[in-house]
């Protein structure tokens, strides 16, 4: 498959996943699976772009270390165009994953490499018309960083370019702040968040955990709605609800989740933002693109890991 070729710029990180049976004991040993794996917002996502044959490179940094060199070999022999700058004094990153029994994951991330992307790391010749911008929120959520993140916006903007921001954890968004992230990604063609940063950005409440799912769309609707004023499109990924977008220029559209035994939401967000995004590119339609999202997101919640 060709089409839309992808820039992904953000994190590479490797995600060490503990799966418990239960609650976690503090102060003792709580029985665990664990499995050392790929990870990291932007890398997922361009992971999960190239597996379904999309041309696709990704920006990132990482670390001159094992993990970072068996990171690169891992992408590319998933076909994915790696594009890493290696931090001499930074280990690659790297992430404590603890996924609840219910699938709910909690994140211990240490950024390591990826706090020291820079402007500099950008490859001029990947900006270049017709091609489309995907970058991970992360990246401006971590000071190091954030100059990297606004210097790719700014280039894709000069050259034309669509572009996409995944707002990537509510956690980190409210440390930065609503109105400091909002005034980063203005003009974006597309906004990704799912409820609780929707919520946040929109300085709007969310819906109580166990509201039902016509209440729960109706909030993220309504945050949708306010942040049309600042993006061309907003994409509110609702989980087991479905997802659902506004434009600025009036149009709505919701899909149905894709009914799914959940063992693991880590990438979740991640591999759907590779199912919607190629669709919206190419002009297929905000429920199509929707769908493709779900769909993509649900391949991700039935396993463990975030990567193909």
């Amino acid at each position: 498959m060709t089409g839309t070729e992808f820039v992904v710029v953000g994190q590479w990180m490797t995600d060490v996943v503990a799966t418990l049976p239960g609650p976690l004991r503090e102060g003792t040993d709580t029985a665990a699976h664990v499995a050392v794996m790929g990870g990291g917002a932007a890398a997922n996502t361009a992971a999960w772009l190239a597996y379904d044959g999309r041309p696709t490179t990704l920006v990132a940094r990482i670390g001159d270390d094992m993990l970072g060199r068996a990171g690169r070999a891992e992408l590319e022999g998933g076909g994915v165009r790696c594009a890493l700058a290696v931090d001499p004094v930074r280990p690659s990153g790297t992430c404590i994953v603890l996924v609840a029994p219910d699938g709910e994951r909690t994140m211990v991330p240490d950024a390591g490499a990826n706090e020291g992307l820079r402007p500099a790391d950008l490859p001029d010749d990947l900006f270049q018309r017709g091609r489309h911008l995907h970058l991970s929120g992360y990246t401006l959520l971590v000071d190091g960083s954030r100059m990297a993140g606004l210097a790719a916006l700014d280039h894709a903007r000069l050259r034309g370019m669509t572009t996409s921001v995944d707002v990537a954890s509510v956690g980190p968004l409210a440390d930065t702040g609503a109105a400091r992230f909002l005034s980063w990604v203005t003009g974006v063609d597309v906004l990704l968040a799912n409820e609780s940063e929707a919520a946040l950005l929109a300085g709007l409440p969310r819906s109580a955990h166990d509201a039902p799912p016509a209440v729960t769309r109706a909030a993220a609707d309504a945050a949708a709605a306010v942040l049309t004023a600042t993006v061309g499109t907003v994409v509110v990924k609702l989980g087991a609800h479905g997802s659902l977008a506004r434009t600025s220029e009036g149009g709505a559209a919701w899909a149905e989740a894709v009914p799914v035994d959940v063992l693991d939401t880590t990438g979740a967000g991640d591999a759907f933002a590779a199912g919607f995004l190629p669709a919206w590119a190419e002009g297929e339609g905000l429920v199509t693109a929707l769908e493709r999202g779900n769909r993509a997101g649900a391949r991700v919640v039935g396993r463990v890991g975030a990567r193909p």
